[in-house]
């Protein structure tokens, strides 16, 4: 019984795992993930409804609009020209008075103060434009006009 002794004797191998198998499952599973998961994010494959009465091409009253303008620091404009402090209001409804259809869009520097943005937000919505927008830039394009279809 040498063989068995614990403290002279032969001591038996130490055991380790293999992790080989481990590692081809897991990539296995990586590969299926990464071929199944962009199939997934397409999106619904829906036939959205045809237009029986399509809108007119051209230019409409509603197309147009009143843009006012906000500056860094402050200063109004209303279609590029200056409004004195305290007539803003005077002149919104006098714009409005004329194109009553019209929208209003609202064009901000970066560097003006929010609380200003939104009372301008909150007179024109108070005067009666159909719709108040905020003109923003398309990825980049310090113009703020809509990109160009190619």
């Amino acid at each position: 019984m040498a063989g068995l002794s614990r403290k002279g004797g032969a001591s038996r191998p130490k055991p380790h795992m293999n992790v080989t198998p481990l590692v081809d499952v897991v990539l296995v599973l990586l590969i299926i993930f990464m071929i199944v998961i962009p199939a997934m994010e397409e999106g619904l494959n829906l036939e959205v409804p045809q237009v029986q009465t399509p809108d007119p091409e051209g230019s409409t009253e509603e197309d147009h609009v009143v843009m006012l303008s906000i500056d860094n620091r402050g200063h109004l404009f209303i279609d590029e020209q200056r409004v004195p402090d305290g007539e803003l209001e005077a002149h919104l409804e006098r714009a409005h008075a004329r194109h009553p259809r019209w929208r209003l869009v609202l064009r901000g520097d970066r560097g003006a103060e929010y609380g200003e943005v939104r009372a301008l937000f909150a007179t024109a919505s108070t005067i009666g434009f159909p719709g108040v927008s905020l003109r923003v830039n398309f990825n980049g394009d310090e113009s703020g006009d809509a990109p160009q279809s190619k």
